[in-house]
């Protein structure tokens, strides 16, 4: 079985990682302390295929402690206590250093167990994680150790990776690869940021590429984007991709920004994502635009509808026009604020019996104060409004709605000022 070319490429210095120079520039913090040979708990936070685990394993190798290598989606509580089990052994002389990859899928009992050791000393991790740290590790644990966080490469890092595998490639294979820049910057574009990806891409199509009558392997554009025409969708439904996606398509509507607006919701579409399109352009609508143009909702409504109604591809076409016009659209978050007071005064217990006058019930006991409903119906009065209460007694004078700074609401504001002689 042949090793992956990503995994034979694995640089082994820091210096040879391609990308994250925020941690690995030479005055930066990290990387003066770990070459300083006192090496910290730490938790490597980012996406696939960015340096994490390369990145841990040239630290580890190099630490000088013994070496244990686990992996949250296969590790077991017994395999963790076969590691703490060298702590005071001959063989833990210079020290223990846990490298355990994917450490999400550790189940809290699990990190629990690690608390103690860390805590002494007589432990060092280094963990990686896909997943936002602070949702998916135990904040014991996560407290002990400090935090990187790992970013998607530029396809300039990108780039660089692949000469170097060509030129791996070129000398193991024996052969000669012919790659246009064009064709290699495609696929440092293509794979968003996911070295792996752009390796396991490239190896894909050296291994299709048959040497022509000078025995040289052409690769060209076509050929990569055969292969690589989906990798740079990052998403995963239940993963932080897809919440930061889903919160820039929101925000960029919000923020009256189409073009933004359109990007995010081709990726959505492009990862079949149907779903998260139609609810949160419907959100937008109804939170954003609101009263500042409230025909919007009907006519977002209708796009939504027959966009389920089509399916994908067509119906990128109504969504797109409904995004445009939310994100074109006047601006109002005033019944959404409206709204959130009033629940929050619920949610606080300020409510209180609902008046008199406004109670479906037409009989009185005999220990009411006051007979009668005296209930006054709007219509019967001038303009169809009449001054009466309507909330309840402790909560009089309260204001949960404010007019917003649009046409629509301002002219609603001077109609009802001159009716209640404001």
């Amino acid at each position: 079985m042949s090793t992956p070319l990503a995994q034979q490429l694995r640089p082994q210095s820091l210096a040879d990682v391609c990308g994250q120079s925020h941690l690995l520039g030479p005055n930066c913090v990290f990387r003066k302390t770990i070459e300083s040979g006192r090496i910290p708990n730490m938790i490597f936070y980012g996406p696939s295929g960015v340096g994490k685990t390369t990145v841990a394993r040239i630290i580890a190798e190099n630490s000088g402690m013994r070496l244990h290598k686990l992996n949250g989606t296969s590790a077991s509580t017994g395999d963790i206590k076969a590691v703490l089990a060298e702590i005071g052994t001959l063989s833990s002389t210079n020290g223990l250093l846990l490298y355990l990859d994917e450490i999400q899928y550790l189940n809290k009992k699990q990190q629990q167990s690690l608390l103690e050791c860390i805590e002494d000393g007589s432990v060092t991790l280094i963990a990686s994680t896909t997943e936002n740290p602070y949702f998916y590790i135990y904040n014991a644990l996560l407290s002990r150790c400090t935090v990187f966080e790992f970013k998607a490469l530029q396809p300039s890092d990108v780039e660089r990776g692949i000469h170097n595998a060509i030129h791996k490639l070129e000398q193991q294979q024996q052969i000669q690869i012919d790659m246009p820049q064009q064709a290699i910057q495609y696929l440092a574009d293509a794979c968003g940021g996911d070295m792996r990806k752009a390796l396991g891409c490239l190896e894909f199509v050296v291994s299709a590429a048959l040497p022509n009558e000078k025995g040289v392997h052409q690769i060209d554009v076509e050929m990569v984007q055969q292969v690589a025409r989906r990798t740079a969708m990052r998403y995963d439904r239940e993963g932080d991709d897809h919440y930061d996606i889903v919160s820039a398509y929101q925000k960029s509507m919000r923020g009256s920004d189409p073009d933004a607006a359109l990007h995010y919701l081709a990726r959505l579409l492009e990862a079949g994502d149907l779903v998260s399109a139609c609810r949160r352009l419907m959100v937008c609508a109804c939170e954003d635009v609101g009263l500042a143009y409230p025909q919007i909702m009907p006519i977002v409504k209708a796009a939504v509808d027959a966009a389920n109604m089509l399916g994908l591809p067509e119906a990128r076409i109504p969504l797109a026009n409904a995004v445009v016009l939310v994100a074109t659209s006047p601006k109002s978050n005033s019944a959404y604020l409206g709204i959130n007071k009033a629940m929050a005064d619920i949610r606080k217990g300020k409510s209180g019996p609902i008046p008199r006058q406004l109670q479906n019930k037409h009989f009185d006991g005999e220990d009411a104060l006051v007979k009668g409903q005296n209930y006054k119906y709007a219509h019967d009065y001038p303009n169809h409004w009449v001054q009466q209460q309507y909330l309840p007694d402790a909560l009089v004078g309260t204001v949960y709605y404010e007019y917003g700074e649009n046409k629509n609401e301002q002219a609603a504001r001077v109609y009802w000022d001159k009716v209640k002689n404001i």
